[in-house]
């Protein structure tokens, strides 16, 4: 007989600091002490941001339930505005969902940003809910807003405490660059990143397909990036696809082959 276990909401939350960085899991991948490419390319990305009032906060436990925030004027995105905050990442995944950690976390976040006198928060989102951004419906029923816009779908969505908006640089809304080859930007804030852009190197040598995969390496060329990014973008043929990781079909759609 199948004994159902219920997962009681565990309050005891931390912060991922300078000093706790290399002892505490990084809950976006659960691995054991085991090195992984993409942890430590992720710790080392958070480590340098963590002066600039980068937040990772994680249910001190070994699970899939964080909130990743910044102030907007250092969060590697091509969002301008003054005195908001811009959340990366809020995820609860499996058995914790639906128990309270995301009501949590992102009440933490907006009571942080009151208590720091922030203007707002703000975060991505898409007409159509996209698999590797956080849940915009969730966030709309605290008070979050489209406030701007681009031709492909996305949208900046914030929570205003002052009336002042936040807005896309001018280049995300340009139509496209001028590479045709299949373009990768992106940073090493996710785990995931790493093993992904070396599935997408692997797969264009072994078919011929010619590949650009550029890393984002500073604040300045995020903010200047030509499209929206939330650590990964993808252009084809000179056109901005998506912001979500590629799976093999998802190559093959976007290649068409």
């Amino acid at each position: 007989m199948r004994i159902e276990t219920k997962i009681y909401m565990n309050t005891d939350f931390i912060n991922i600091t300078p000093e706790n960085i290399i002892d505490e899991h990084i809950c976006c991948i659960i691995r054991s002490k085991k090195s992984h490419p993409g942890i430590d390319t992720k710790r080392g990305w958070l480590a340098d941001r963590l002066t600039e009032g980068h937040v990772f906060r994680k249910l001190n436990a070994k699970a899939t339930v964080f909130i990743e925030y910044a102030p907007l004027e250092t969060a590697w995105v091509p969002i301008i505005g003054d005195n908001y905050y811009y959340i990366y990442c809020l995820w609860v995944l499996g058995e914790y969902k639906g128990k309270g950690y995301a009501k949590a976390l992102m009440e933490y976040c907006l009571d942080d940003a009151k208590a720091k006198g922030k203007s707002g928060v703000c975060m991505l989102g898409a007409t159509k809910q996209k698999a590797w951004l956080s849940d915009q419906s969730f966030a709309k029923k605290y008070g979050f807003e489209v406030v701007d816009t681009t031709d492909n779908g996305y949208e900046l969505l914030a929570l205003s405490f002052d009336d002042t908006k936040p807005r896309f640089a001018s280049k995300v809304k340009e139509p496209g660059i001028e590479n045709k080859k299949l373009t990768i930007y992106y940073d090493m804030q996710c785990p995931y990143i790493s093993q992904n852009v070396e599935m997408i190197k692997q797969y264009g040598e072994m078919h011929d397909i010619p590949v650009s995969l550029i890393q984002v390496g500073t604040l300045q060329k995020a903010k200047e990036l030509p499209c929206v990014f939330n650590n990964f973008a993808v252009f084809y043929k000179g056109r901005f696809e998506t912001v979500n990781l590629l799976t093999v079909d998802n190559l093959k759609r976007i290649l068409k082959i």
